[in-house]
């Protein structure tokens, strides 16, 4: 009965001793170290914005087009005497050679008839001189004459009246004084003619004179000369052929320059200028499009499309095309290439043929601005390092994006650090280690600035 009892007691006694030795290692075992929950830092490529030379580019497209295409008319009629033999489509030919000669037999009879006429009218006129030189001395001769006879006839009147001679006398003095008069009086008369007689003849030399200049000029006009170096298109006559007046002949094409109507977006434009800062042109609208072109100030670069790395020529910004083409939206930029066919590099750099497809690239002067390379915008923000290497997101205002940089108007300030890698997670304030990325600076810059 007593063992029975005792049983309970020993298990309320184990059950205490259990605790006791439970409160013991508990009061006695070392606190735990509880870890801290500072993110760990993240290391970031990053780089200072600053205002560094930027040129703005775009690309335009074209064709090639002469600087010059001459059409050539027959200006006189015939047959077709001579073609030069170089004179056929894709030939090029130099400046000043006699490519064509019209039959000039015709005009060649017709200036000698003329230049005769002419001849003759200054022989003529030279003889009206000897003659009006002639009468003058025979008028003086006459008037001469005609005094004597009438002091003669004073005399023979005064004797007359003292009734010493007949009057047969009188009368017979009186008719050749009368005789005298009415020869002076014909000599005057024809003297008086020479003048008109003169004007109809030097009218007949002045137009002598005109109609050889007339008939110089057509004979000049049988042979046709290239007034520059030329690539010939199409000849449209054959040796023994008949012209008429305005007869098709053959086209040339300068190969001294050619042009390019490169078609860029209108909104394109709005790259080339930046740099003006909104300056105004009042200037009269006769002379705005040269103002406008001035203050652009642009400069160009014509590469041939296709795998030619070679084919690059630069050339000159010229003038915009007259209209906006209102179906693509697009203004034409026209650029002028000199010596499209000097340092040909056969199957690198080919000469610049009328129709082929190239690509322009249009630069904008210098300006100093805010560039980043685009993927360091995230939908409108950018990642920047402050001071104290922490996480800020800033919005920022784009000015205009080309190729693979951003040229932010607002939103950043010099001296920013902005990250240009990606960055996952992203926590503003999140603890940061930046690596400064020079080399990648400099490269931003070289590109930024247009070096090609």
């Amino acid at each position: 009965m007593i063992k029975h009892l005792q049983k309970p007691y020993i298990l309320f006694i184990a059950i205490g001793l259990g605790i006791l030795i439970a409160i013991m290692l508990i009061s006695s075992r070392t606190p735990l170290q509880h870890a801290g929950t500072e993110m760990p830092s993240k290391s970031v490529d990053t780089i200072t914005a600053r205002r560094i030379p930027f040129s703005a580019k775009v690309t335009a497209y074209g064709n090639v087009e002469p600087t010059v295409t001459l059409q050539t008319l027959a200006e006189v009629r015939g047959k077709i005497s001579y073609i030069h033999p170089d004179l056929k489509q894709g030939n090029s030919i130099s400046a000043n050679t006699i490519v064509i000669r019209i039959d000039s037999q015709d005009y060649e009879v017709s200036l000698k008839q003329t230049q005769a006429d002419l001849a003759a009218s200054k022989s003529s006129l030279k003889q009206l001189d000897v003659e009006k030189q002639t009468t003058l001395r025979s008028l003086a001769l006459a008037k001469k004459n005609l005094q004597v006879g009438e002091k003669e006839l004073e005399r023979i009147r005064s004797i007359w009246d003292r009734k010493l001679i007949a009057r047969s006398t009188l009368d017979a003095e009186e008719q050749k004084v009368i005789q005298l008069r009415q020869q002076v009086s014909e000599l005057q008369g024809q003297l008086n003619t020479y003048a008109s007689r003169k004007d109809t003849v030097q009218a007949q030399i002045t137009r002598a004179e005109e109609q050889v200049k007339g008939q110089k000029t057509n004979l000049g006009r049988t042979e046709i000369t290239l007034p520059f170096s030329a690539r010939i298109g199409k000849v449209s006559v054959d040796k023994g052929q008949f012209v008429n007046v305005g007869s098709s002949l053959f086209e040339a094409l300068d190969i001294n320059g050619v042009e390019i109507n490169a078609q860029l977006p209108i909104l394109h434009m709005r790259s080339l200028v930046g740099h003006l800062d909104n300056k105004n042109f009042d200037r009269p609208a006769v002379g705005i499009t040269r103002d406008v072109l001035a203050n652009l100030n642009l400069s160009a670069r014509v590469k041939l499309v296709g795998d030619m790395p070679d084919a690059i020529w630069n050339a000159r910004v010229l003038r915009f095309s007259e209209s906006i083409d209102p179906v693509r939206r697009t203004i034409g930029i026209v650029v002028g290439i000199d010596r499209p066919y000097e340092k040909i590099i056969p199957g690198r750099r080919p000469p610049l043929l009328k129709g082929m497809f190239m690509a322009v690239e249009l630069y904008a002067p210098k300006y100093k601005a805010i560039v980043i390379p685009r993927k360091a915008i995230h939908y409108g923000r950018v990642y920047v390092v402050s001071k104290d290497n922490r996480l800020v997101i800033k919005t920022v205002n784009i000015q205009q994006q080309q190729d693979d940089l951003v040229i932010v108007r607002s939103g950043i300030e010099e001296g920013d650090q902005i990250i240009i890698n990606d960055l996952i997670p992203v926590i503003e304030d999140m603890p940061l280690t930046p690596i400064q990325a020079i080399d990648y600076e400099k490269a931003l810059a070289k590109r930024a600035s247009g070096i090609k």
